[in-house]
């Protein structure tokens, strides 16, 4: 394939949770990635996100299955797992061992508390790792309880994006040095780190130590979802004055009405939006900076006319294939086909001999 990551070669010992959109992602861009399923373990193999692989079921409790496996790491450029700290090492997989067999092998390691510490060998799931680290409770309105934004935030924001930033930073290391090593991706520590711009926001004096009491949590009348006539939502972001003077102007509102007192403001606005249908309105806010946009469901964003014109979605079935993501000029990455894992990995060791 033609993707910017053509030629690398991943192996991927399967597991639930964000390692394997991070695997995903790193097919998409052009990787070779050879799937290890355990024998006695069954993985779902998830639509979409499983698209892409090479897949081998290896019995890793026997010598035969170990010595596979470790093949396909002396052969490999990146393996992942994302198993709990120590499973690999009682598997005689570990980075201890395959590391210093293949001293260019990028070893990541998928968690959600990470390596080391007191919570290391507990279990944990997107909700426990967000909420221990106060990225859930900048989402949550005051006396309410926390609600969890699915686990986007979490396993995948965190998780596997933080998995194929440090995959990615070492391999460009690993162009200067020639050498591989161990990359800890932990949940805990991804979300902390998406918190950094938010944080920054408090030092600075610009939002409030509860951010659930800031304007970019919904508190102004300018930057909230609301609802039209017909049940359907429209989201509305203008910040800067001049784009809310555009919404105001093409609403047929007075230029200051949202520059009041917010919740009377957006009582205002709320009345003024329930009393039409969303196409109504969206049609004189499209014609301006107005920074408002219809909300949809994945349904009906598959049909808006610019992630159409993009092809954001793909594929003609009930639920689409995203697209790859990012674009790259000269070497666009693609969904690859499924492969035969066994194949794969002969094809290797014939061409590392």
């Amino acid at each position: 394939m033609p993707g910017p990551l053509a030629g690398l070669r991943v192996v991927e010992f399967a597991a639930l949770g964000p390692a394997p959109f991070g695997a995903m992602l790193l097919s998409d861009l052009g990787a070779e990635v050879l799937r290890i399923d355990r024998a006695d373990a069954a993985w779902p193999q998830m639509p979409i996100v499983s698209r892409g692989r090479s897949g081998l079921t290896l019995d890793l409790k026997s010598d035969e299955g170990r010595a596979r496996a470790m093949a396909a790491m002396d052969a490999a450029d990146v393996a992942i797992e994302g198993l709990r700290p120590g499973v690999m090492e009682r598997l005689g997989l570990g980075p201890d061992t395959a590391c210093v067999r293949n001293d260019r092998l990028i070893y990541a390691r998928m968690t959600g508390w990470g390596q080391d510490g007191p919570r290391a060998q507990a279990a944990g799931h997107d909700i426990n790792y967000i909420g221990l680290t106060g990225l859930l409770a900048m989402l949550s309105p005051e006396g309410e309880a926390p609600r969890p934004p699915l686990n986007l935030l979490g396993d995948y924001a965190a998780g596997s994006l933080y998995l194929v930033i440090g995959i990615l930073a070492a391999l460009a290391e690993r162009s200067r040095s020639g050498k591989g090593q161990m990359v800890d991706a932990a949940i805990v520590d991804g979300s902390v780190s998406l918190m950094a711009p938010i944080l920054g926001m408090i030092a600075g004096g610009l939002m409030p130590a509860d951010p659930n009491k800031g304007l970019l949590a919904g508190n102004a009348p300018y930057y909230r979802s609301y609802l039209c006539a017909d049940g359907l939502a429209i989201a509305v972001g203008p910040l800067e004055p001049q784009f809310r003077r555009a919404l105001t102007g093409a609403m047929g509102l007075d230029s200051d009405a949202l520059n009041g007192e917010p919740v009377a403001a957006a009582q205002m606005l709320a009345k003024q939006f329930a009393t039409q249908p969303r196409e109504y309105w969206l049609a004189p806010l499209d014609s301006v900076d107005a920074c408002a946009t219809p909300i949809h469901d994945w349904q009906a964003a598959r049909a808006d006319p610019h992630l159409v014109a993009r092809g954001v979605f793909g594929g003609d079935g009930p639920v689409p294939d995203p697209a790859v993501a990012p674009r790259f000029s000269r070497t666009p990455g693609a969904a690859q086909p499924d492969g035969d894992g066994a194949e794969l990995l002969d094809r290797w060791i014939g061409q590392s001999r």
